[in-house]
C-alpha cells in the first residue's frame, strides 16, 4: 500500500511577529493573613499558606520592654499591609467581546467568563501555555507527560479522577503544540464551581510529581504512543510535519520520542512543571450557568493567593525558513486503504490573514457543502476527507487528507 503526501508552500507577506504571553517565576507560596488576635501580652498570627498547611507564630515572649514591643508592632503592621493587599485585591476587568469578559489578576492570571443562564452545566477550564513547542533536547513529550501526572493528585486533593467522579463530572486534559489544558463539567452549583477552582489552583502549583506515579502512568502513556504508531493517518501527518518544519518544534510530535518519555528523570520533570505552571502563564475559563460575582470571588480566593513568580520565562524565537520548493514524502504500510494528503504553510493565529485561511479550510472540506467534499466524496473518488487548520502561536499548516480504496481511483488522479 502506498500513502503519499505532498507539501506545498503558501506564501504570505508581512507575517506579524508574535508576542509571548509570558512573564515571570518562583515556586514559593505566599501566605495571606486570615486572623489576627491581639492581647497585651500575646500576639498570635494565623497564616493560611496556599491551602496546604497552617503556620502559627507565637510571640508571647515579646513581653520585654515597651520599645521592643513597639518595634515588633511596626514590623507586624508592615507584614499585614503587604499580605492583606494580596488577599483584598480584585480581578481587573479588561474587556468584553460577544458575551465573553476578560479579567486579570495581579499575579498575571488571565480569566475569561462566559455565563449562560440557559445551561444546566458549568465548565471550568485551566489552560497552561506550554506545549511541545517549548520542549528542549531530551524533553520530547514532557508537556504531555505532565498532563497525565497532574491527575495523580496533590497533598490536598489525592486521587483526582475519583474526586471528580464522585461529583458526577465529565473531565479530561489535552496537550497540543502551544498549550496544555484541563477541564471539568458539573451540574451547575456554587459548591461545584468552588470545588473546581480550588482543585485547579491546587494542582497547578502543588502536584506531587512522584517517581512511583510516573512508573504507574507510563503504561498508559506508552499505550497512547503505540496507538499513534499503529495509525497510518497519524504517522503520515507526522511525517509531513517533520518535512514541513526542519527547525521549528512544530515538526515534532506532541506525544514525544519514546526514549525521552521512558527515561525522563523525575527532577527534570519537576523543573519543567515549576517553570511553566505559574499564574502568569495560565488562563482560567468559566462557562455555563454561574454567578459572576461568586466566580470572581472564588478565582481571587484560590488563584489570587498564588504569588506572581520572580522568574522570567524565555520566549521561543525559532523561525522556520521559507520553503524552497515542493516537498513530498511516501509512507508504505500494509493495509487496504490508501491515503493522500497535502499541507500548506500558513500564518500564525494572531496574523490578520489567518481568519481568511481558516475560512478557506471550511470552504474546501466541510460536509456537505465543501468544494473538495462535493468533487471527491459525492463523486465517490474517495471514501473520507479530513481537513482544516488550527490557530497556532507561530506559523503553522493547513492540511487536507483523503482516504482512497485500494482498488479505487488511481492515486495520481486524486493527487492532482
Amino acid at each position: 500500500m502506498i500513502k503519499s503526501a505532498t507539501i506545498c508552500d503558501l506564501q504570505f507577506d508581512n507575517v506579524a511577529k508574535n508576542v509571548d504571553h509570558y512573564g515571570t517565576d518562583n515556586r514559593q507560596r505566599t501566605s495571606s493573613v486570615r486572623q489576627v488576635e491581639r492581647q497585651f501580652t500575646t500576639v498570635s498570627i494565623r497564616f493560611s499558606c496556599s491551602k496546604q498547611y497552617t503556620r502559627n507564630l507565637d510571640v508571647s515572649q515579646f513581653q520585654t520592654t515597651r520599645s521592643y514591643f513597639l518595634q515588633f508592632s511596626w514590623s507586624l503592621v508592615i507584614l499585614l499591609t503587604g499580605l492583606t493587599g494580596i488577599a483584598n485585591a480584585e480581578p481587573k476587568k479588561i474587556t468584553t467581546v460577544e458575551g465573553i469578559t476578560e479579567y486579570r489578576l495581579d499575579n498575571g492570571l488571565q480569566v475569561l467568563l462566559y455565563p449562560d443562564a440557559s445551561s444546566p452545566k458549568v465548565t471550568v477550564n485551566l489552560t497552561v501555555f506550554v506545549g511541545s513547542r517549548h520542549e528542549g533536547y531530551g524533553e520530547a513529550g514532557m508537556a504531555h507527560l505532565l498532563e497525565h501526572m497532574l491527575f495523580k493528585g496533590t497533598p490536598t486533593h489525592q486521587k483526582i479522577p475519583k474526586l471528580l467522579q464522585e461529583r458526577g463530572a465529565s473531565f479530561n486534559g489535552t496537550t497540543s503544540l502551544d498549550r496544555t489544558n484541563y477541564y471539568e463539567t458539573f451540574n451547575a452549583s456554587d459548591d461545584n464551581l468552588e470545588f473546581a477552582l480550588k482543585l485547579e489552583a491546587d494542582r497547578m502549583m502543588n502536584s506531587s510529581i512522584r517517581g512511583e506515579d510516573l512508573q504507574s502512568e507510563m503504561t498508559v502513556v506508552r499505550n497512547e504512543f503505540e496507538r499513534g504508531e499503529n495509525s497510518p493517518s497519524r504517522i503520515l501527518m507526522q511525517r509531513m510535519r517533520g518535512l514541513a518544519f526542519e527547525w521549528h518544534n512544530y515538526g515534532k510530535s506532541t506525544i514525544g520520542n519514546r526514549s525521552d518519555i521512558e527515561r525522563v528523570p523525575i527532577p527534570s520533570l519537576r523543573a519543567f512543571y515549576r517553570k511553566y505552571y505559574q499564574p502568569d502563564n495560565a488562563m482560567v475559563v468559566i462557562a455555563g450557568k454561574f454567578d459572576t460575582g461568586k466566580a470572581l470571588q472564588y478565582v481571587q480566593k484560590y488563584f489570587g493567593a498564588i504569588p506572581a513568580p520572580e522568574r522570567k520565562l524565555p520566549t521561543t524565537y525559532t523561525i522556520e525558513p521559507a520553503q524552497d520548493g515542493e516537498r513530498a514524502v511516501t509512507l508504505r504500510r500494509v493495509g487496504d486503504i490508501n491515503l493522500v494528503a497535502v499541507s500548506y504553510h500558513i500564518p500564525a493565529g494572531p496574523h490578520p490573514d489567518f481568519a481568511a485561511v481558516d475560512a478557506l479550510g471550511y470552504i474546501l472540506a466541510i460536509e456537505p457543502a465543501g468544494r473538495l467534499y462535493k468533487s471527491m466524496i459525492e463523486t465517490r473518488k474517495v471514501t473520507a476527507m479530513y481537513g482544516g487548520s488550527s490557530p497556532q502561536h507561530d506559523p503553522g499548516l493547513l492540511s487536507m487528507l483523503v482516504e482512497v480504496p485500494k482498488e479505487g481511483t488511481p492515486l495520481k488522479e486524486v493527487q492532482e
